[in-house]
């Protein structure tokens, strides 16, 4: 039906059946459940939190449909009605990715952004908020504390001076690091820990190196697990992390890492301390 220009979809139509598994959340998860084993009316209720009433209308409405067949005492899911739960179960999987990525996808690399979105249901998506400003840098150190192996394409400050402490046990416990960042960020924690940062650039197993043009975010390697750094323009302050062990992503973020390592410049801490 079309009054206007805008198109209104009739109950009897497939944005209508859409519309009614939606407008309350039992059913859905009623009709997945009878995709999984016949259940008894009781169970659903049991299953859904809803009352013996509300589920009696909503088997009604399944069976309506063709949707459910009653087999005993207990339902059980048709072939049209398990296609219709895996399709919703699908499109509420999606949605459920996009609204993970889609605060932060004016921050994600183009690159990223094209994989398909099977791959973006794979990221972990840890956003700052007013309440909890480090939850990004407090997940990122969790990551950092367990890794065997750091290769860490602009780090920045805001994101690796907190983590400064395990960054120092790693590299006194034997873990390779590799850091890639503007001269600058170098300057800045050679000059704000004297004590510790050359010491640390002599050890065989920390390695610094130097590149005037990165790209607006940073990327971790730690192990099995890429991170991809997302930084509020101007300030450099963590907006949000991303973390994940997917095969493409972590392809992507190594060939990355590995051309801007090609091209970085060794730091030597005598000169940056003189």
């Amino acid at each position: 039906m079309v009054i206007g220009n805008v198109a209104h979809h009739t109950p009897d139509s497939p944005i209508g059946d859409i519309a009614y598994l939606a407008r309350s959340e039992h059913r859905v998860p009623a009709l997945v459940a009878l995709t999984e084993r016949p259940r008894s009316r009781s169970e659903l209720c049991e299953l859904t939190g809803v009352s013996s009433s509300t589920m009696r209308r909503t088997l009604d409405e399944f069976e309506d449909r063709i949707w459910i067949r009653k087999d005993g005492y207990q339902y059980v899911a048709t072939r049209l009605g398990e296609e219709v739960a895996f399709g919703v179960e699908s499109l509420i999987e999606r949605i459920e990715t996009e609204r993970k990525i889609r605060h932060i996808w004016h921050w994600l690399p183009d690159e990223l952004s094209a994989f398909p979105i099977e791959t973006w249901a794979a990221l972990t998506v840890t956003v700052a908020d007013p309440d909890f400003p480090y939850r990004p840098v407090n997940r990122f150190e969790s990551l950092l504390r367990e890794a065997t192996t750091v290769r860490s394409l602009r780090p920045e400050i805001s994101l690796m001076e907190p983590c400064f402490d395990v960054l120092r046990r790693l590299v006194d416990d034997g873990v390779d690091i590799t850091l890639i960042d503007r001269p600058t960020c170098h300057t800045y924690f050679f000059s704000r820990y004297p004590e510790h940062s050359p010491e640390m650039v002599e050890r065989d197993n920390f390695t610094v190196l130097a590149h005037d043009d990165l790209p607006p975010y940073g990327i971790g390697l730690l192990d099995t697990h890429a991170t991809i750094s997302c930084f509020e323009p101007g300030s450099g302050t963590v907006q949000a992390l991303i973390d994940t062990d997917a095969p493409a992503v972590l392809e992507w973020a190594e060939s990355l890492y590995e051309r801007y390592e090609a091209e970085g410049r060794p730091v030597e801490a005598r000169r940056i301390v003189e």
